[in-house]
C-alpha cells in the first residue's frame, strides 16, 4: 500500500471512530419485561399518549417508570410511548428490547432549540437541555397526537394511568397538573423579579391565585397549546431570564409558573407525591405526603437507583426496587 493510501485509509477509519454512534452496549442492559395484554373490556379503551424523555443518566429511571405504568394499567396495549431524545438510535434498541410488544417511537430533540436560552440553576441536572424538552412537545410530537401525558424519568405509577387521562380540561385550560398551593410562590423567583416594575404583574389577572405546580406530571392539550403557541411564551421567559435579568433559579420549571399557575386545572395530589429525593442540594430522605397514593415522583438531588446502589437506600426507595429491570453482572440470566 502506498504512503497515500495508507494515509487516506487512516483518515476514513478515524473520521468514521469519531462520528459513529456510541453502540447501545455502552448503555445499561435491562431484562425483558412481560408481556402486558388488554382485558376484554379495552375494546372502545381510548389511546393514551404517554413522553418521557431518554438520556444516559436517567435510562434505568424511565424504563422503571415504563414498567409501572404497563403494570398497573388495564388496558396496557392500548398506550402509546413518545420518546424524546437527543440521539434516538442510540436509545431505541435499549426499549425494544426491555418492552418488545410496547407501541413507542422515539422523537429526535435538537438541544440547537435551547441553545443561547439556558442558564445555570441550583443543581446541573436541570441545567441540560433534555429538561426542557417538555417545552417542545407539541412541535416535536405528531399532530396527530392532541392530548399527552408528560412524566419525568424518575417516578413510578402505582395506579391506573388512564384515571389521570380522563381529566377533564375547561375549554380554556391547556395543562392539568396538581398544584401545591400551601407553598411559598415567591421562593420560585429572586429579589431582581419581585423588584421589578412591570414584571411581577404578569402574575396578576389570572382565574385563580397562582400556585406552584411540579412539571414531572402534566396532562396537556396539545391543540389548544400549539393554538396559544405556548411554546413561544415560555421561550419568551426563558430569554428574559438569560438577557435581561436572572429572575429564577430552578431550570425549566419557573417559565411554566409565569405562563400557566392560576390557569392550571388541579389534579389531585395522589399523581404527584413528589420530593421523594430530597432538595436540590443534599437529597436527604423525605416521607410520603399523607392522603391516597397514585404516583411516587423522585424529584430533588436523591434517586432511588443511585441511593440503592451505594447500599445508602432512603425507606421509600424500596417502593421503586419492584420495577428495576436493570440486567446486572451476576444476574444468572445475564448471558442469555
Amino acid at each position: 500500500m502506498s504512503h497515500f493510501a495508507f494515509l487516506a485509509a487512516a483518515l476514513f477509519l478515524l473520521a468514521a471512530s469519531r462520528w459513529t454512534l456510541p453502540t447501545s452496549a455502552e448503555l445499561p442492559r435491562f431484562r425483558e419485561a412481560p408481556a402486558f395484554r388488554n382485558g376484554p373490556g379495552c375494546v372502545s379503551a381510548p389511546t393514551i399518549h404517554i413522553a418521557m424523555t431518554l438520556d444516559a443518566a436517567y435510562l434505568r429511571g424511565s424504563v422503571a417508570g415504563v414498567l409501572s405504568v404497563l403494570r398497573h394499567s388495564s388496558c396496557p396495549e392500548s398506550i402509546a410511548f413518545h420518546f424524546l431524545a437527543t440521539r434516538p438510535r442510540r436509545f431505541r434498541p435499549v426499549v425494544a428490547a426491555a418492552f418488545p410488544s410496547l407501541t413507542f417511537e422515539v422523537h429526535r430533540f435538537d438541544p440547537d432549540l435551547v441553545h443561547g436560552r439556558i442558564s445555570s440553576s441550583v443543581r446541573r441536572a436541570l441545567d441540560q437541555p433534555l429538561n426542557y424538552a417538555r417545552i417542545y412537545l407539541a412541535d416535536i410530537l405528531p399532530r396527530s397526537v392532541r392530548r399527552v401525558i408528560y412524566f419525568d424519568s424518575d417516578l413510578v405509577v402505582v395506579d391506573d394511568v388512564a384515571r389521570l387521562w380522563a381529566t377533564d380540561l375547561a375549554p380554556y385550560q391547556v395543562l392539568a397538573a396538581p398544584e401545591y398551593c400551601h407553598a411559598n410562590f415567591t421562593t420560585y423567583f429572586t429579589d431582581r423579579f419581585w423588584s421589578d416594575p412591570a414584571l411581577p404583574h404578569v402574575l396578576t389577572g389570572r382565574r385563580r391565585p397562582p400556585c406552584y405546580f411540579n412539571t414531572g406530571v402534566m396532562v396537556v392539550d396539545l391543540d389548544r397549546w400549539r393554538a396559544g403557541e405556548y411554546t413561544r411564551k415560555l421561550e419568551f421567559w426563558m430569554e428574559v431570564q438569560k438577557r435581561k435579568a436572572r429572575i429564577y433559579e430552578l431550570g425549566s420549571l419557573p417559565p411554566f409558573l409565569l405562563v400557566f399557575a392560576g390557569e392550571v386545572k388541579g389534579v389531585d395530589h395522589r399523581w404527584n407525591q413528589h420530593g421523594l429525593g430530597g432538595d436540590n442540594k443534599e437529597g436527604l430522605c423525605r416521607d410520603l405526603h399523607s392522603g391516597p397514593v397514585s404516583l411516587l415522583h423522585w424529584s430533588g438531588k436523591g434517586k432511588p437507583w443511585l441511593r440503592l446502589d451505594a447500599a445508602r437506600p432512603c425507606p421509600l426507595d424500596d417502593l421503586w426496587a419492584p420495577y428495576d429491570l436493570l440486567l446486572r453482572d451476576d444476574d444468572p440470566f445475564s448471558d442469555v
